[in-house]
């Protein structure tokens, strides 16, 4: 006998009622006071007694349900708990296959110069909040001057925080680009070397080149895109770390400051550049460097250039 039926449909219910009422009765007697057709109603008897919810005839008296649907019941509770079994299962299965599936589609290889640069173009005309970048020098997939998104970005309200390798701002015209990109709302700081390279938009989306620089030449240049993910937090955590012992890169174009011209200047000492290089960058003499550098001193009530990077440090000067 199948699960479907061990226990009552409701005619056999309203028959079994009746009869449990009447303590006894033939089919007929069940028929009239049912108004059910008595052939029906021999065929729910004969239900009810293979059931053992009913003997004799044809005179019929009721036995207890407990008894006879006690076991079905029984059945019935072990048959579910074996399909709870079953489902959970099959639950953790397709949850530990999607996971698998989902973590293949975290991370994702991207091949060639070409096709990363169209990534990092991608990835900041979508930016709605912010862009995070690590800029090394010697650029695999985007230069400075090529990466034109960041202007548009800019001018719809994407935060910029780069931070630029010294060597990269030492690169003639770079450092006037990176000038005119503060001057727009990015801001840059400056470290002497950095880890790897990287672009994080939204801290969401992140793309990390794989290919060591001294292995550049081996083949096309390949990056790793990562999405939310610990990875991904564990970069957003590098580029925090990184920021926060960087040197701020200010334009010289202040207006009320009271370091005035000299902000530029100031930040690129502070950021470990000696006087000739500085000098190259902001176009004068080394001499009138270091005459900037002794009035900076100065203002700052210091007598030595440590004491100079210090104060500037302290007082907050360089943001």
């Amino acid at each position: 006998m199948s699960e479907d039926t061990e226990l009552l449909d409701p005619a056999e219910q309203s028959v079994y009622r009746l009869l449990v009422r009447l303590a006894v009765a033939g089919a007929d007697d069940l028929a009239d006071r049912a108004d059910i057709p008595a052939a029906e109603v021999t065929r729910l008897l004969e239900s009810l007694r293979a059931k053992g919810l009913a003997r004799g005839g044809p005179i019929f008296e009721p036995l207890p349900p407990d008894v006879a649907l006690g076991d079905a019941l029984l059945r019935r509770q072990r048959s579910l708990d074996s399909a709870r079994r079953v489902v959970a299962g099959l639950t953790e299965e397709y949850r530990a296959t999607s996971r698998r599936r989902i973590a293949d589609h975290l991370v994702e290889i991207v091949v060639g110069a070409a096709a990363l640069r169209e990534r990092l173009r991608d990835m900041q005309e979508s930016a709605q909040d912010e862009i995070l970048w690590f800029c090394r020098v010697n650029p695999i997939a985007m230069s400075g001057p090529d990466n034109v998104e960041e202007g548009t970005a800019l001018a719809r309200g994407v935060r910029y925080r780069a931070i630029y390798e010294r060597a990269l701002i030492e690169m003639p015209g770079e450092l006037e680009g990176i000038s005119s990109s503060v001057r727009r709302g990015e801001r840059a700081r400056v470290v002497e070397a950095l880890p790897v390279r990287l672009a994080i938009a939204d801290r969401s989306m992140a793309i990390c080149p794989l290919v060591p620089d001294h292995e550049r030449d081996l083949g096309e240049p390949t990056a790793a895109l990562v999405r939310r993910s610990e990875l991904l937090d564990a970069l957003v955590a590098l580029f925090e770390s990184v920021w926060e012992r960087a040197t701020p890169l200010l334009d010289g174009d202040a207006g009320d400051d009271p370091l005035g011209a000299d902000r530029l200047l100031l930040s690129l000492f502070v950021a470990g550049f000696p006087d000739k290089a500085i000098a190259s960058q902001v176009g004068v003499s080394k001499r009138t460097v270091q005459r900037r550098l002794e009035r900076l001193m100065l203002l700052a009530g210091v007598d030595t250039r440590a004491g100079l990077a210090f104060e500037a440090g302290r007082r907050g000067w360089l943001g």
